[in-house]
């Protein structure tokens, strides 16, 4: 199984990959307003809804 954070190699540690590839931008999530597989995020802990607009905080990596 091929991540995306190997582009790193050696030069960073497990954890840090690891964290990488939590923060994929392209993932997205279940919104809890409208209820479709839309919700991205567009900043650290700020969480958008592409097809209702709704924002919401949550955690840094996924929105909990």
């Amino acid at each position: 199984m091929l991540k995306k954070s190997r582009s790193f190699g050696m030069r960073a540690g497990k954890k840090l990959r690891d964290k990488f590839d939590l923060a994929a931008p392209e993932k997205a999530y279940d919104c809890p307003v409208c209820l479709k597989k839309t919700l991205r995020r567009t900043a650290t802990g700020i969480w958008t809804c592409t097809k209702c607009g709704n924002k919401m905080a949550g955690k840094a990596y996924r929105p909990r």
